[in-house]
């Protein structure tokens, strides 16, 4: 029992010192909030921080200039020249985009004829962007004929308007 005693002895005593040689636990402490001095330029240079990057933007159709043609004709006017380099100058700004031109025309005359012509104004306007420098391959065209129109009117106001090469988007 005298034995019991003196390693019972000697085990609490191994546990007192190995407690004494742990460091007392530290209470946490929130931290205070800091007031930051604005008057105070940091260098350019010093800031390691990167900015995010801004959203990329997106192109609208309707930033898109609409190109008018004369009566039966499928060559381009100087406002449809001024027109389509505005168009020209979208597309060079975002060259991820693809656009589909759509010829329109007048009521008057027959649906294959104007599906041809409406056809000749669209690849007229894509020529022209192509020879400006944009790549072929992101623009196609199509040809709606008289089908449709933006004005239903049986005139010559409502025909100038509809005679046209409207830009679709196809991909962003």
């Amino acid at each position: 029992m005298k034995r019991f005693n003196v390693l019972m002895t000697l085990a609490l005593l191994f546990a007192f010192m190995m407690l004494a040689a742990c460091p007392p636990p530290t209470p946490e402490i929130e931290p205070e909030a800091t007031s930051i001095d604005t008057t105070t330029a940091i260098p350019e240079d010093t800031v390691t921080e990167e900015e995010p990057e801004a959203p990329p933007e997106i192109i609208k159709e309707s930033q898109f200039a609409t190109v008018y043609f004369d009566f039966d004709k499928s060559n381009l006017r100087s406002d449809s020249k001024s027109g389509l380099d505005a168009n020209y100058d979208l597309l060079m700004q975002f060259p991820d985009v693809m656009v589909k031109i759509e010829g329109h025309c007048d009521e008057r005359g027959t649906v294959e004829y104007n599906l041809s012509l409406g056809e000749k104004r669209a690849t007229s306007c894509k020529d022209y962007l192509v020879g400006l420098g944009i790549d072929a391959s992101r623009i196609s065209t199509i040809s709606y004929g008289k089908e449709k129109p933006v004005d239903a009117g049986h005139n010559e106001a409502a025909w100038d308007k509809n005679r046209r090469c409207e830009f679709k988007i196809v991909s962003q």
